[in-house]
């Protein structure tokens, strides 16, 4: 199994903007083979010290069956259309793919 923790920096004042995008194609991407689990997940305000909150970064939490379906994944279609239509509202993205030690 694979985990992707992908870290997703958008400009100030567009976060909603942008989840509604990412949310409006979560349904293609849990038909595809492979997907476990996906889903956006935003700062949330505690009293933990070490935690530094940012309000403009999203980050996704993923889980695939395998490495292959992972790379399928960012080549599907429904794929490519999303990363177009966020592209003027997305400044950075990070990824961290991961697997149980």
């Amino acid at each position: 199994m694979i985990h992707v923790i992908a870290s997703i920096r958008v400009k100030a004042g567009k976060v909603s903007e942008f989840l509604e995008v990412f949310k409006s194609n979560i349904p293609d991407v849990k038909k595809e083979k492979g997907c476990i689990e996906y889903f956006p997940a935003v700062d949330v305000v505690t009293d933990l010290p070490p935690q530094r909150l940012d309000e403009n970064l999203v980050t996704i939490i993923e889980k695939w069956e395998s490495l292959e379906a992972l790379g399928d994944h960012l080549e599907a279609p429904h794929m490519l259309a999303y990363r177009q239509r966020v592209g003027d509202i997305v400044e950075k993205v990070s990824l961290k793919v991961l697997t149980e030690a």
